[in-house]
């Protein structure tokens, strides 16, 4: 017996591109700092709350064209889809990201999960040659550049 299938209705995927923000009004991120202090001002009065994984979307020029939320979760842990992350930086069509999130606990120690994701990441982003530039981990207080440390 042969079985075919009749497709109604195929789902259809629509890309849009919409730069909103003036070139003369975008942040240039020069360093660690300037991208948690940008994250900072993103994530606003919510970051003790519960975890997020954001992120930066940078030109040629590590100019941010965006900052989006990749992920929300609970006290201590967010899931990250790597496909999602990586959908969204096409879109917007980076060329190098920053990944991060942050500890509501207030600690500033990368987990073997943060490391293992972050690999993953960076193995994603050599694929489709774009850049992983750093991973933030960011408190209310401070914040632990992956960069910086050399682990990256």
């Amino acid at each position: 017996m042969q079985t075919s299938f009749f497709f109604n209705e195929i789902q259809e995927v629509q890309l849009s591109y919409s730069n909103i923000q003036p070139k003369q009004d975008r942040t240039q991120i020069v360093s660690s700092r300037s991208a948690a202090e940008a994250l900072r001002k993103k994530i606003g009065n919510q970051i003790d709350l519960k975890e997020f994984f954001y992120v930066i979307l940078l030109n040629n020029s590590n100019e941010v064209l965006t900052i989006a939320k990749i992920s929300e979760g609970g006290i201590v842990s967010t899931l990250v889809d790597i496909r999602l992350l990586f959908a969204t930086a096409l879109k917007a069509l980076a060329v190098g990201i920053i990944i991060a999130h942050n500890h509501p606990s207030g600690k500033l120690e990368a987990s073997p999960a943060d490391k293992g994701l972050t690999k993953k990441i960076v193995s994603a982003g050599n694929t489709l040659d774009i850049k992983v530039l750093d991973h933030i981990i960011i408190t209310n207080e401070s914040y632990f550049s992956f960069a910086d440390e050399g682990i990256l």
